[in-house]
């Protein structure tokens, strides 16, 4: 029997909105997640960075920035023990400057993808999945990485029926 891990990367605290910034208690790719679990048998994994970024969304998005152009990999509160028994991993992230956020890198850098099948999920205001499709594909080198779906985040908690075609659409529902 198929096994689906949905592993996600997000951030609350003060977020930008459309042109505003707010402050949020739970994260845009969180809230979707959420909406997969209640929709799919699937195991749920929260990536956290043991030195998160700043609550501040300005000062987030340089530390962000600064992770991106030094290539770092942060490292992270827990693993999974393992993921071999997991043939469907949704990866679900922000977009941070037109790719993953390094502690997604992190994650998939750590575990041997081969075999398995990535659904990428992106939260964006905007800016769609950006690249972050080839920076999976050369993080997780072997896994079949699928066409992601981008959510607007700000539209987080009505994604629900693009959420549910897209998991038709890849054979989880």
């Amino acid at each position: 029997m198929s096994k689906t891990l949905i592993a996600f990367f997000s951030r609350a605290d003060e977020n930008y909105f459309g042109g505003a910034m707010r402050y949020v208690k739970v994260g845009n790719t969180e809230i979707v997640c959420n909406l997969m679990k209640d929709m799919i048998e699937a195991d749920l994994f929260k990536i956290e960075m043991k030195n998160p970024y700043s609550p501040a969304y300005m000062t987030c998005i340089d530390e962000a920035k600064r992770d991106l152009r030094e290539k770092a990999r942060p490292e992270l509160t827990n693993y999974p023990d393992s993921i071999d028994g997991y043939d469907t991993v949704i990866l679900a992230y922000p977009n941070y400057w037109g790719t993953i956020p390094m502690a997604v890198a992190t994650f998939l850098e750590r575990y041997d993808f081969t075999g398995k099948t990535i659904l990428p999920l992106c939260t964006n205001e905007g800016s769609g999945m950006g690249g972050s499709e080839k920076t999976i594909r050369q993080c997780a080198p072997g896994a079949n990485v699928k066409k992601g779906l981008p959510v607007t985040g700000s539209s987080a908690a009505g994604s629900g029926d693009s959420v549910l075609r897209w998991l038709t659409a890849n054979g989880l529902l």
